[in-house]
């Protein structure tokens, strides 16, 4: 009986070895090579530091399973998982190059809309000789070096002695040792890395997008180091994303047989309703609530003459933006029955009512380079059935700077004409991180020096960060008045929010910038995450025509608001009724 067993694991050592021990070896590389290949280019950015460890423990147990199956299947399988590896490396690494993004929910999204002709000009224009200096180069590296000695490894006398199966002695030995320290190393690397494990399994285990956006942010977050990982990543985040489509454009295709939703207007001569949204806006960094800094000066400006009201106590409902916007455009409020995909999109119920509505973002256009928190944020946005159910007219292109929206907008302004309403949805970069790339270097108009004194707990490289963000903040300022400049003659009013806050150093002692992203809210995380500026401008016109509602607009500034209800107060604005 111990003969057998011992003939079953000597067999089952060698069949490890000698038919999958060249599969180890150049999936490892291919894995390595593909980590250090897609390491973001910025300051401070580096490959997963478990991935040498870990990529040990994920292909060995790949080698350890092919090893039970008989060895014509095994063969098939390995032949399979190399086409599997090769293919999708060569995509990932390609596509980092050329894009600077590896394998997300978005690119499959393009993907599935690209047809046969802008498959051909993608090649065209993005497979060119250059890629062959770069990067991706250590990719084709690998697997040339595998056709190698794929081609080759029966004419080397010392491997085909070293592994066939008729070995004996040094051989045999050499095959123990490699199987010893292959399961040694394998042990280590579950022991070291299965807490990655255990935070993919979670990440894979949300039924809502949302939730999963929410995960990325956690500090234990897991790392999809491999594009298998990204791919499986993907088309989950995309199950889970089509699941809510499905119920928003279910919900819209219902509403159009019926006519008791259709909207009611009571009025012709409605104003031109806009609303700008911004990011990442901490309200203490405007003069509108009290900063000691000029960042808003043309705010204040038209404060001064009456024409914004500031709210004085407004806060968004999540501080993530995806969290944000689906309650900024459903009806759905907090509290309600259902989810925010069981209600219509406000657009959607604007252009009922006949309006022209026109929407301009530079954050949710999808694009190759998408982060999977703007995914979650704009995809029932991006849906092309439910994008022209919500928008007569949209912009095209993203910008680097904010300013880039006004061209758009000046060039779809003509489409506007004739219609009995408007609505204009402006949604900015604003403030959003890195926050030394929202104001142009040229008009940056603080320097870290000037906050030395009053923040003298600060580093240096903190006082940068503060000048940075107040820059963005002066910048965002300008962006809106020459939003609100292109309506002053209208009879016009315009909301400003911002999605949510942001932490910028909030109070001394405290070096922390971004969003915590905590489930458990303390006063310092409503305070400077939760907290937004909000306010309301109105046009000359518009007070004059409409007195009563600019006084219930300033009466309103005094009470407590939630961006989640911002949908009822444009219908609201607009006077429209809807069930």
């Amino acid at each position: 009986m111990c003969k057998k067993i011992y003939s079953l694991l000597s067999k089952y050592v060698d069949n490890v070895v000698c038919e999958y021990g060249a599969f180890f070896v150049f999936m490892y590389a291919l894995g390595m090579v593909c980590t250090w290949c897609t390491v973001p280019n910025y300051y401070g950015a580096h490959p997963y530091v478990g991935a040498p460890l870990e990529l040990v423990g994920d292909v060995g147990v790949i080698c350890l399973l092919m090893a039970l199956l008989p060895r014509r299947v095994g063969l098939w399988v390995k032949r399979l998982l190399y086409v599997v590896f090769y293919t999708l490396t060569i995509v990932d690494v390609f596509c980092f190059v050329r894009f600077e993004a590896t394998i997300n929910p978005t690119m499959l999204l393009l993907l599935g809309e690209t047809n046969a002709q802008e498959t051909a000009g993608f090649f065209e224009t993005y497979l060119t000789p250059d890629i062959l200096v770069s990067d991706f180069a250590w990719v084709l590296m690998v697997l040339a070096v595998h056709i190698f000695w794929a081609v080759g490894r029966r004419r080397l006398t010392f491997l085909r002695n070293v592994c066939s199966h008729d070995m004996a002695g040094k051989g045999k030995k050499y095959e123990v040792a490699l199987f010893a320290v292959l399961i040694a190393t394998m042990s280590w690397s579950f022991v070291d890395t299965w807490h990655n494990k255990v935070a993919m399994r979670r990440l894979l285990s949300y039924d809502k997008i949302g939730n999963v956006e929410h995960e990325l942010t956690r500090k234990d977050r897991c790392e999809t180091y491999l594009p298998l990982y990204r791919l499986v990543f993907s088309i989950y985040a995309n199950r889970l994303t089509s699941q809510q489509l499905d119920i928003l454009i279910s919900g819209m295709r219902e509403r159009n047989k019926k006519d008791d939703v259709m909207c009611i207007r009571e009025k012709e001569d409605n104003p031109h309703i806009i609303l700008i949204i911004g990011e990442s806006y901490n309200k203490r960094h405007s003069q509108l609530y009290g900063y000691n800094r000029p960042t808003t000066p043309r705010q204040m400006e038209r404060y001064r003459r009456g024409e914004i009201v500031p709210f004085e106590d407004a806060v968004a409902p999540w501080n993530l933006t995806s969290f944000v916007f689906k309650h900024l455009f459903s009806l759905y409020a907090v509290g309600d029955t259902g989810e925010w995909c069981d209600y219509p999109m406000f657009p959607e119920v604007f252009r009922r009512a006949g309006y022209h509505v026109s929407f301009l973002t530079n954050q949710f256009l999808p694009r190759a380079k998408e982060q999977v928190y703007d995914f979650s944020g704009g995809f029932f946005l991006n849906n092309p059935e439910l994008s022209k159910a919500m928008f007569d007219s949209r912009n095209e292109n993203l910008h680097i700077f904010d300013d880039g929206l006004l061209k758009d907008y000046d060039g779809l302004r003509d489409e506007e004409e004739g219609a009995k309403g408007k609505l204009t949805i402006f949604h900015l970069i604003g403030q959003h991180t890195d926050y030394r790339v929202r104001c142009p270097k040229s008009r940056m108009p603080f320097k870290k020096e000037e906050y030395k004194e009053e923040r003298p707990d600060l580093y240096p490289r903190e006082l940068q960060n503060l000048a940075y963000y107040d820059c963005g903040t002066w910048f965002n300022d300008s962006v809106v008045d020459q939003i609100l400049r292109r309506v002053d003659d209208e009879d016009a009013v315009a909301i400003y929010l911002s999605d949510h806050g942001e932490e910028v150093y909030g109070s001394k002692g405290v070096h922390f910038v971004g969003r915590m992203h905590s489930t458990e809210i303390t006063y310092r995380l409503a305070h400077e995450e939760f907290e937004i500026p909000m306010w309301v401008w109105t046009s000359k016109k518009f007070r004059q025509k409409h007195p009563e509602m600019q006084q219930q607009i300033r009466r309103a500034a005094k009470r407590r608001y939630m961006s989640d209800a911002l949908a009822h107060t444009l219908l609201y604005l607009a006077d429209i009724e809807t069930p």
